[in-house]
């Protein structure tokens, strides 16, 4: 996968919150003629896991090939009856890197598959952060996630599509019967559906270690107007904060909208050690205090943009499989500038130098000093973390199986303990 590689003659739509996103990808997969791609981090068995369900059942039960690909550690407690469900009809469901437990909890807790991808035909994708769980719709209350995925159609589809092909062929053991439809399955051939130049960008553990942060810098670098960043879980490298402060003092319009109401008090704490170097830099700082964000996106100047599953933090900058999409097209940052400014202006306080003064004391200070200047080295130590080869494992032989032989997991338990990325 080339991740570097700008593909023109493309259509795109932003989708906010499980409202806009949900239905779209349920129709899509119940109007699919020949295959339906699922790749998530999360699926809960709740009232939106059940809609997809469903809706995989009904497409392989008229011949769809449908595939479903979920995370070990995001996706724990699916039911048997879940899963022989879908496996009866037909739906291939496997598992990212089940892992091994010890007292019940899973130790590889690391180097998640944290992409959340939908391909339809190979004529029709989406990209994004949303999971499927109850609580990325408003109707969950406080704690509903404000999030932002997108649909693509024209020629990056054709992208996407071999690379999700790709991923499930080189997944491990049984998974012969992919490479052989890989081998089998060329490209489905793309019109153009608009004039969209667009880049589908990859995060794993062997040759694109760090590409979405180096697009973001690159971006960051360029840029000569404003810069707009929401991300749930903030604390990137030294690297991207210093491109940060650079942008603000040669006088680009800098804002990052974070946690104000996070998911995981930590979240909130990490992000505001970082406060006082980009305040002092002239960064402008939004906390989003509504619900929970849980957003990946970002804009540069009046073209560039991107949207996908990566935070910004040690996870998923290091160790996390992710995928974003690069977007160049003046309408698209238009509506995702008119998106975020909603939300500047409505939902956000905005932090102040002030702010800091009376609740920053000496050794919060010196505290946050070092932990600046940490993170020059965290990324290459992570790095020295075991690369081991994930796995994907078809359902019927992991104990996600088998964990429980009846009834429905808990739809909210998981969500705080695992979307950490």
């Amino acid at each position: 996968m080339n991740n570097n590689h700008w593909v023109g003659g493309n259509r795109i739509e932003l989708l906010e919150n499980g409202e806009q996103f949900f239905p779209r990808v349920f129709d899509a997969i119940r109007n699919a003629k020949r295959e339906a791609i699922v790749e998530t981090f999360i699926l809960f068995e709740d009232k939106v896991g059940l809609q997809l369900h469903e809706a995989m059942r009904e497409a392989a039960q008229r011949g769809v090939k449908v595939d479903l690909m979920i995370d070990g550690f995001g996706s724990p407690d699916l039911s048997r009856q879940f899963i022989e469900s879908l496996t009866s009809v037909g739906v291939k469901v496997r598992v990212f890197d089940p892992g091994a437990r010890f007292m019940g909890q899973r130790l590889n807790v690391f180097r998640r598959m944290h992409r959340k991808i939908v391909v339809i035909d190979g004529e029709r994708a989406f990209v994004g952060g949303i999971n499927y769980s109850a609580d990325h719709l408003l109707d969950f209350g406080p704690k509903a996630k404000q999030d932002y995925a997108v649909e693509l159609r024209g020629p990056i589809v054709g992208e996407i599509h071999q690379f999700v092909l790709r991923a499930i062929a080189l997944g491990g053991k049984g998974a012969g019967w992919f490479r052989r439809r890989l081998r089998l399955t060329p490209p489905v051939a793309q019109s153009h559906e608009g004039d969209v130049e667009a880049l589908f960008v990859t995060r794993d553990n062997r040759r694109h270690t760090n590409d979405i942060e180096r697009h973001y810098r690159a971006a960051i670098r360029s840029a000569k107007e404003r810069i707009v960043i929401a991300n749930a879980y903030f604390f990137p490298g030294y690297r991207l904060i210093k491109e940060l402060r650079r942008a603000a003092r040669r006088g680009v319009d800098v804002r990052l909208i974070l946690q104000g109401e996070p998911d995981m008090p930590i979240v909130k704490t990490a992000a505001s050690m970082l406060y006082h170097h980009l305040l002092h830099a002239g960064v402008r700082i939004y906390e989003y205090c509504e619900r929970p964000l849980h957003g990946k996106v970002a804009l540069m100047d009046d073209k560039w943009s991107t949207v996908g599953s990566s935070n910004l933090d040690p996870l998923s900058l290091s160790l996390n499989l992710e995928a974003n999409v690069v977007v160049r097209d003046a309408a698209f940052n238009q509506v995702l500038w008119e998106r975020m400014d909603h939300l500047m202006r409505h939902s956000c306080k905005q932090v102040e130098p002030a702010d800091l003064a009376s609740e920053w004391s000496g050794w919060r200070l010196v505290r946050s000093f070092f932990v600046f200047h940490a993170m020059r080295w965290y990324p290459a130590l992570l790095g020295r973390l075991p690369k081991h080869v994930p796995r994907l494992t078809p359902a019927e032989a992991t104990e996600l199986a088998n964990r429980r032989d009846t009834g429905v997991s808990n739809p909210t338990g998981g969500a705080t303990q695992t979307e950490a990325a």
